[in-house]
């Protein structure tokens, strides 16, 4: 059974620095205090005590596919150790229940404070609350920044833009960083067109904080985003979906790119 906020529970079974455009990278102070929450199994939550330090570059992110997958929080416990502090998992998950979710979080909460690596929860900022995640992942789905920073100040807060105005005005809104795509074909979005690099470009010259790319991006394009001043990738299908029983090597990749020099 996982230490910290799941208590009571047993998921042992589970079914199974500034880049042009893209400001310091350095996040706010994670330090929070527990507030425990209600709940049938008396869960309380997991708290991390994180030092100001830059934003992730490569976010693993899942959908609820990944998640239902036998043996997933072993696999991402996996992921975890390999990006350290400069990756993030996100929980990530439309169809998901929000009991499970906060259950999947607690559980990968306590692997969080041993690696660095950011615990990050999509759209449920009270999940990420709740389990002592690092940051909550904001969506079209989601609070907007502005409201979710009044109640949750001590969390990290990302945002997911497809605009270039989405950009500027999340980044004026208080956004640590922004998530924008997507770049290139992708089945998770398979009726909409690809964005392309030049896109990116436009995100990275409108915003203030550093943004992620996300859509079809593989390890080989990670040296011309950086050149064009991208500061950080997210990999769905890249990590998760091609090697299911290999993610920590595909994740490896991804952070072996950023050590290359940026390319044309």
């Amino acid at each position: 059974m996982d230490a910290g906020c799941a208590s009571g529970i047993d998921l042992s079974s589970e079914g199974e620095g500034r880049e042009r455009g893209g400001g310091s990278g350095e996040r706010r102070t994670a330090t929070r205090t527990s507030h425990p929450t209600p709940h049938t199994s008396q869960l309380t939550p997991h708290r991390l005590q994180l030092p100001t330090r830059p934003i992730p570059r490569v976010h693993a992110v899942t959908d609820d596919s990944v998640l239902a997958a036998a043996g997933f929080l072993e696999r991402a416990r996996r992921v975890m150790r390999v990006l350290g502090t400069r990756g993030a998992v996100h929980l990530r998950a439309h169809a998901t229940p929000a009991a499970r979710l906060y259950e999947m979080a607690c559980a990968l909460a306590t692997e969080q404070e041993a690696t660095g690596c950011w615990l990050v929860v999509n759209d449920r900022v009270d999940v990420a609350l709740a389990s002592g995640a690092a940051a909550a992942q904001l969506t079209s789905r989601s609070l907007a920044v502005a409201d979710a920073r009044r109640i949750a100040a001590s969390l990290a807060l990302g945002a997911s833009v497809h605009a270039v105005a989405e950009a500027r005005d999340a980044a004026q809104a208080g956004a640590d960083w922004i998530v924008a795509g997507h770049l290139y074909a992708t089945p998770t979005h398979p009726s909409v067109p690809a964005q392309g690099v030049e896109f990116m470009e436009e995100i990275v010259a409108a915003s203030a904080v550093p943004c992620i790319a996300i859509g079809g991006i593989r390890a080989q394009h990670v040296g011309a985003l950086r050149a064009r001043g991208v500061y950080g990738v997210a990999a769905i299908r890249g990590i998760w979906g091609e090697r299911p029983d290999d993610a920590e090597r595909a994740a490896i990749e991804y952070l072996s790119a950023y050590d290359e020099p940026a390319g044309p």
